[in-house]
C-alpha cells in the first residue's frame, strides 16, 4: 500500500520520477510522459527553430529521453528540466536554423503589415514595433550560445532559474548573472523596452 502510495503527488497524478522507474518494466508507461510534456516541448522548439525543425525534433527529444531513461535521477522529480536539457543539446546541433531564422526575422521586420511571419513573431512577442523586432533578432543573433540558452529557456520555456541550471548543467549563479548581463544588454539595445522576461526566478 505504502509504494502504490508513493506513487501519487497531491494532485492524484503518478509522479514524472515514478513513471520514468514504471517504464523500466513496462516502456509503454513512458508514453505517458511523451503526453505531458509533448506540447510545451515542440512549442519551446518551434519558437526557436521553426515549425519544420520541430516536429522533427521533438520527437527525438523523446526517443533519446527513452534510451537515457534509467540514466534519470529521481530526485529531480520531474523530467521537465531534463527534457528541456536533452532540447538544449539538439538546439546545439541545429544552431545554422536557428540563425537562419533570427536573419529571416530581421528581414521580415521590413515586409508590408499584414504578412504572416508566422513563428518568428511569437519569439519576439514581447516587443511589437517592427524596427525592435529586427533589433532584437540582431541582438539574439549576436549572444553566446551559452547566453541564448539561459535566455530562451527562461523566456520561452518559462523554466526558472533552478530549472534552467539543471537542464544546461550550470551553477543556480551563473544562471542568474547570465539572465541579469543579457537583459541589461538587450533592454540597452531597445531603448528600455524589457524584452523577453519570461520565467520565475525560483
Amino acid at each position: 500500500m505504502t509504494a502504490r502510495l508513493r506513487l501519487v503527488d497531491p494532485s492524484g497524478a503518478i509522479s514524472d520520477a515514478d513513471l520514468v522507474e514504471a517504464s523500466y518494466r513496462r516502456p509503454e508507461r513512458f508514453g505517458e510522459l511523451y503526453d505531458r510534456y509533448i506540447g510545451e516541448i515542440h512549442a519551446y522548439l518551434g519558437r526557436r527553430l521553426g515549425q519544420e525543425a520541430a516536429d522533427d525534433l521533438a520527437a527525438e527529444v523523446f526517443l533519446t529521453a527513452f534510451r537515457k531513461r534509467t540514466t534519470f535521477d529521481r530526485e529531480r522529480g520531474e523530467v521537465r528540466p531534463w527534457l528541456y536539457g536533452i532540447a538544449a543539446n539538439l538546439i546545439a546541433v541545429h544552431r545554422r536554423t536557428e540563425t537562419r531564422k533570427l536573419a529571416a526575422l530581421r528581414r521580415s521586420a521590413a515586409a508590408p503589415a499584414g504578412t504572416d511571419h508566422g513563428h518568428e513573431e511569437r519569439v519576439v512577442s514581447r516587443v511589437d514595433a517592427a524596427n525592435e523586432q529586427a533589433r532584437l533578432a540582431a541582438e539574439l543573433q549576436a549572444l553566446s550560445d551559452g547566453d541564448r540558452d539561459v535566455l530562451l529557456l527562461s523566456a520561452l520555456g518559462e523554466l526558472s532559474h533552478g530549472e534552467v541550471a539543471e537542464a544546461l548543467g550550470i551553477p543556480y549563479g551563473t544562471v542568474g548573472s547570465r539572465l541579469s548581463r543579457v537583459r541589461r544588454k538587450l533592454r540597452a539595445a531597445l531603448g528600455g523596452v524589457n524584452p523577453l522576461l519570461g520565467g520565475s526566478d525560483g
